[in-house]
C-alpha cells in the first residue's frame, strides 16, 4: 500500500477516536444535566435573562439652612422673595436686620452677627444685603448652611446701578468717558461705580486687576470655595433649577414673580456701546466677567442661547399662588427714593374686581422692605410666646388640706 493512503487511514483512525470520544462526553453531560437538574437553580441568578429592577434612591431631605449673598442689581430680590416664602412656610427663622440698619445689614460696613436682629438668632435663612464676611457668617449660621449668590452680565448691572442711584451720579455717559474725573474713593457709596461685585464679596474694588492679579486670583478662589452655587441673573430660570437640585425643594418651592424690576422709561439705551468706549479707561467687574461664562454653562445654557420666553417658573406662580393675572404693569410704578421707577404688579381685587388676592399672591408680589418688616414682627411675636412666663392667677384655688397623722390615743 503507498505511504500515502497509509497516512490517509490512520488519520481516518484518530478522527473517528475524537468523535466516539466527544459523543460519550456529549452523552454523559445531558445526562448528568437530565438527573442533577433540581440543582440548577443558580443558573438564572448568574445568567438572569432580563435586567433587574431599577432601584430608586430614596428622596433627599429638604434643605433648609440657606445663607443667600444679595447682590446690587442682580434680580436678587426675586431670590429673596424665593426664600422669605420658604422659610415662611415651614416655619424658619430668618435672620433680619437691626432697625438702626434699616433693611441692610448696616451696609456698605462689614457684615457682623451684632447687626442682626436679637428675635431672629438662631437663623437658618439669611437673605437681605449684605458685604461678605466669611468668619461672621459662620459664627452666626448653623453647621452645614449652604451659601448662595448670584451675578448679573456687567454692562447691564453698571447702568442699573447708575440709573437707581443717579442721584449721587446723574450723568452716566460723562462718567464712563472720564471716570477718574468724577469718582472719589473715599465719597460714600463709591463703592458702587467702581468694582461693586468684589466690594459685595467682601473683597477690596480699589485694588485693580492690572496691577495686582494675583489678589483677583486669591479672591476667586474663596468665591468658588464658599459658594455652592453662582446663580447668573440673564439665565434665571436655568439658575433656579439648580438651585431647586442643589436644596432638594419641590418646584413650588422656587416659583416667581419678577419684583424690582424698573419701569423701561427709567433705562438707558445703547449700553453695550458706551460701555465699550469707556472700559478701556475703567475696567468692569473682572471677578464678574471670570465667573460669568463657567457657571452659565453650569445652568445649560450656552452663550448666545435664547431664554425661555415666557419663563415657566413665573407663568406657572400665578396659578400656583391663586393670582388670576399677577402681570406687572406701569399702573403700579412705585417711586424709589434713589429716584429709580419700579414696576409693582396689579393682583385680585384691584380695579378689575377680580376678587380678593389670597395671602400667596400677596406675598409673591410683596417688595422686600414690606416683607422683611413683617417677618420681623411676626418672628418677634413668636419669641415672645416661647418666652411668656406661666400666668400668674389671681385667686389661685386652695391647697388640699392634708390629713394630720393620728398619734397615740390617751387612756
Amino acid at each position: 500500500m503507498p505511504p500515502i493512503l497509509q497516512r490517509l487511514q490512520q488519520a481516518t483512525k484518530m478522527m473517528t477516536r475524537r468523535k466516539i470520544l466527544l459523543l460519550v462526553l456529549g452523552c454523559s453531560t445531558v445526562s448528568l444535566l437530565i438527573h442533577q437538574g433540581a440543582q440548577l437553580s443558580w443558573y438564572p441568578k448568574l445568567f438572569p435573562l432580563s435586567c433587574p429592577p431599577l432601584r430608586e434612591s430614596p428622596p433627599r431631605p429638604k434643605h433648609m439652612t440657606v445663607a443667600f449673598l444679595k447682590t446690587h442689581k442682580t434680580a436678587g430680590t426675586t431670590v429673596q422673595n424665593i426664600l422669605f416664602r420658604f422659610a415662611e412656610r415651614h416655619n424658619l427663622t430668618v435672620a433680619l436686620p437691626h432697625p438702626s440698619c434699616e433693611h441692610q445689614f448696616c451696609y456698605p460696613r462689614n457684615f457682623s452677627a451684632h447687626f442682626v436682629h436679637p428675635a431672629t438668632r438662631p437663623p437658618q435663612v439669611l437673605a437681605s444685603h449684605l458685604r461678605f464676611d466669611r468668619a461672621e457668617l459662620e459664627r452666626l449660621m448653623p453647621p452645614g448652611t449652604i451659601y448662595v449668590t448670584i451675578l448679573r452680565e456687567p454692562a447691564a448691572m453698571f447702568e442699573s446701578l447708575f440709573s437707581y442711584y443717579n442721584q449721587y451720579c446723574p450723568a452716566f455717559r460723562p462718567f464712563l468717558h472720564a471716570p477718574e474725573a468724577y469718582y472719589r474713593a473715599g465719597e460714600h457709596f463709591a463703592m458702587f461705580a467702581h468694582n461693586t461685585l468684589a466690594y459685595d464679596l467682601g473683597g477690596d474694588n480699589e485694588r485693580s486687576p492690572r496691577n495686582d492679579a494675583a489678589y483677583l486670583e486669591g479672591l476667586i478662589r474663596q468665591v468658588e470655595e464658599v459658594f455652592s452655587l453662582v446663580m447668573i441673573a440673564e439665565y434665571f430660570d436655568e439658575s433656579l433649577v439648580l438651585l431647586r437640585r442643589l436644596l432638594a425643594w419641590d418646584l413650588d418651592d422656587v416659583l416667581y414673580a419678577k419684583l424690582n424690576a424698573r419701569a423701561a422709561s427709567s433705562r438707558l439705551a445703547a449700553i453695550p456701546a458706551a460701555l465699550a468706549q469707556g472700559g478701556a479707561r475703567w475696567p468692569l467687574r473682572p471677578l464678574q466677567r471670570h465667573l460669568l461664562a463657567p457657571r452659565g454653562a453650569r445652568a445649560g445654557a450656552a452663550r448666545g442661547s435664547p431664554a425661555p420666553s415666557p419663563p415657566l417658573l413665573r407663568r406657572q406662580a400665578g396659578s400656583e399662588a391663586g393670582c388670576a393675572d399677577p402681570h406687572q404693569t406701569a399702573s403700579a410704578v412705585a417711586a424709589q427714593p434713589q429716584g429709580g421707577q419700579i414696576m409693582g404688579y396689579d393682583l385680585p381685587g384691584g380695579a378689575g374686581g377680580a376678587g380678593p388676592a389670597t395671602e400667596a399672591c400677596i406675598k409673591l408680589a410683596m417688595p422686600e422692605v414690606q416683607y422683611s418688616n413683617y417677618l420681623l414682627r411676626k418672628q418677634k411675636r413668636r419669641v415672645s410666646v416661647r418666652a411668656r412666663p406661666e400666668p400668674v392667677l389671681d385667686n389661685p384655688p386652695p391647697r388640699p388640706i392634708r390629713a394630720l397623722p393620728r398619734g397615740p390615743q390617751g387612756p
